[in-house]
């Protein structure tokens, strides 16, 4: 019989491999119309911390060669049948092999325990799937793109700035969530409100280790008050409708568990966004509330391969799923320039 240290070296030699097994749906089940261009199957691969995260692929009908490949995730909180995968089936109609992935926690992704996010966990996941995309013999190493929508928008500038093999970086209608948690919208926080978000958080933790579960914090609002802010209506139009609505979507749902912020607010994601040489292309909405987060990052970004484009009239959500919106003619030029 072997006693627990050979048991937990088996256990470990299992473990290291790079696939797991998932519960994936194999139907479509997302909240847009699939594509007669493209190819889609499901894949899974694993981040350097252990989980096996679950994603979208979508590869042009008829395609030979090497691609460029294109990592895509976000909004936080929502799931890869949501934007991040109408982002990747156009821009795989556009020539390139595109994957949309769960983050970690969430979606049909691993991860225990569920709805839980963390700056460096996720930022791994985005270069997770450069380490998937890497191995693929119809994909070329050396032409690996990222795009981050809302919160993954400053994960994936975080990918960016470590991950030298990242060529070419989009962000669209970027959160930056360290700032957000940590200083709330629009900067309103002083330290000792700062301070009392931190001891709510972590009386939260104690709740939820004397019952040994995680309380969730909601999702977007429902019912919607009538005195909602515009952005919380723009977000309920979206997630909580037939135009976005997703049993697996955080925000369409029960959302992330309270403390998920505590980790944000300590730990500043774009700390060294300056140093990034690869390409970046940021984009944001004119009427978007969170239209000063791209803003102020983009002051930051060094070289003539960094550009800012604001598009005219568009809220924070027109970018998750408007057609007639989404600068797609923009990102294919971006993505086929920095690309090749």
């Amino acid at each position: 019989m072997k006693n627990p240290a050979q048991m937990a070296d088996d256990k470990f030699n299992t473990d290291i491999t790079m696939n797991g097994n998932l519960n994936l749906v194999e139907e479509w089940d997302k909240v847009f119309p699939q594509s007669n261009k493209v190819n889609h199957s499901k894949v899974t691969f694993r981040n350097r911390y252990g989980i096996t995260l679950a994603a979208d692929m979508y590869i042009p009908k008829n395609a030979t060669g090497k691609l460029p490949a294109i990592a895509v995730s976000g909004p936080f909180g929502a799931v890869k049948e949501q934007s991040s995968g109408l982002y990747a089936q156009t821009l795989a109609e556009r020539g390139f092999l595109t994957i949309a992935f769960d983050p970690s926690y969430t979606g049909e992704s691993g991860g225990e325990p569920r709805y839980v996010a963390s700056p460096d966990i996720n930022t791994e996941d985005f270069s997770a799937a450069v380490d998937y995309l890497s191995t693929r013999n119809d994909v070329d190493p050396e032409r690996i793109g990222i795009l981050g929508i809302c919160g993954w928008g400053g994960l994936a500038l975080n990918a960016a700035a470590i991950d030298t093999r990242i060529k070419a970086t989009v962000t669209s209608t970027m959160y930056d969530m360290s700032r957000v948690n940590a200083n709330g919208y629009f900067d309103s926080m002083d330290a000792d409100a700062r301070y009392e978000l931190r001891r709510q958080l972590n009386t939260q933790r104690t709740e939820d280790a004397k019952k040994g579960t995680y309380a969730l914090a909601g999702g977007v609002v429902d019912p919607l008050p009538a005195d909602a802010p515009q952005f919380v209506k723009d977000y309920y139009d979206y997630y909580k409708t037939g135009r976005g609505y997703h049993s697996r979507s955080l925000n369409s749902n029960n959302g992330w568990n309270k403390t998920s912020a505590l980790s944000f607010i300590n730990m500043p994601l774009l700390t060294y966004s300056d140093e990034i040489r690869s390409a970046v292309l940021m984009i944001h909405g004119e009427k978007a509330h969170s239209r000063y987060f791209s803003e102020d990052a983009f002051k930051k970004l060094q070289g003539n391969n960094k550009e800012l484009v604001i598009i005219p009239g568009a809220n924070h959500v027109d970018l998750y799923d408007r057609m007639d919106v989404i600068p797609f003619d923009k990102l294919e030029r971006f993505f086929n320039n920095y690309l090749k």
